[in-house]
């Protein structure tokens, strides 16, 4: 049997965030979480280091380490998304505060330290949220992006445009500086853009039956959901939200779910109209090299199946 993936989180939760973390952790067979690394993103630092240790707590593990990374982006001001997740990042269900401590050491330099400790191509970087973490990682250390096994993220869209601005997703735009050099980087990219997490709706049957599993970690991710879904809800006039971040953790459990198609993708950083836009060259036009798989289409059910099969064993 092949060994479970070794990967980071590199995280900013965030219901969705929450949710990747714990199918991650209820699939133990696939991956080996060697620990999570917070950033400022859908809240600031301080929210998203809490929000880490609550998700690690309610699913059984106080044990998995958890790192806090940068307080703002690179170069711009920092944009937060309380109007999404709530002033906590995690409203919507009445938690314990967290009796876990961060550790001392910085998320950068963890970063830095196991990939370089661990054989090359060994170790998979998940990032769910702003990517300024991992490219101050590689602005310290440039050695480390060869021994990356892959990076797979959530982030971007094309012909679905953006969510936060009309050409860009929020992950993205946040931190459009890091995201350039991280897509720069040559390190093995999957991308997974609204494109896909836009096929993957919380509706009120699929929320049902996580909370048919009747555990307290289904049942606080089904308030998370309720909570999460209703911005979408009004904005898009759908049967629930779009769940993001858990795609990422998806393609690694059960790649087959996902299809898309190697493209060179650029990061916009300039213009103050389509900042942030992730220019996806899918009809491969540019001439330029392609550094991403970028993935288009999801099988909507087996992922919620799955999703749902590994919270119930939390």
């Amino acid at each position: 049997m092949a060994q479970p993936r070794k990967i980071i989180i590199d995280t900013d939760p965030g219901q969705d965030d929450a949710a990747a973390i714990m199918l991650a952790l209820g699939s133990p067979d696939e991956v080996e979480v060697l620990g999570l690394t917070v950033v400022a993103g859908n809240v600031p630092l301080t929210m998203t280091s809490r929000n880490a240790r609550i998700v690690c707590e309610l699913s059984g593990r106080p044990d998995l380490p958890v790192y806090e990374g940068a307080l703002k982006p690179l170069e711009r001001p920092q944009v937060t998304a309380e109007h999404v997740h709530g002033k906590t990042g995690l409203d919507g269900a009445v938690v314990d505060e967290p009796t876990m401590t961060v550790r001392d050491q910085h998320a950068v330099d963890f970063i830095i330290e196991t990939i370089r400790r661990e054989e090359p191509g060994t170790v998979t970087l998940c990032t769910l949220g702003p990517q300024t973490n991992i490219a101050l990682a590689l602005q310290k250390a440039p050695d480390i992006a060869p021994r990356v096994r892959e990076l797979v993220m959530m982030g971007g869209g094309f012909s679905e445009g953006g969510n936060i601005t009309p050409a860009a997703e929020f992950n993205i735009y946040v931190d459009p500086q890091a995201s350039k050099i991280v897509f720069g980087s040559g390190i093995p990219i999957v991308m997974m853009p609204l494109d896909v997490t836009h096929q993957l709706m919380t509706t009120k049957a699929r929320v049902a039956r996580i909370g048919a599993i009747g555990t307290r970690p289904a049942q606080v991710m089904v308030e998370w959901l309720q909570f999460f879904e209703r911005f979408d809800i009004e904005k898009y006039g759908s049967d629930g939200g779009p769940l993001h971040d858990p795609t990422v953790i998806a393609y690694l459990v059960k790649p087959e779910l996902f299809a898309g198609r190697h493209c060179n993708v650029e990061i916009e950083t300039e213009s103050d109209l389509t900042v942030g836009m992730t220019v996806v060259d899918w009809w491969r036009v540019s001439g330029r090299k392609p550094n991403a798989m970028v993935m288009r289409t999801v099988d909507a059910d087996g992922f919620f199946a799955l999703l749902t099969e590994r919270l119930a064993r939390l």
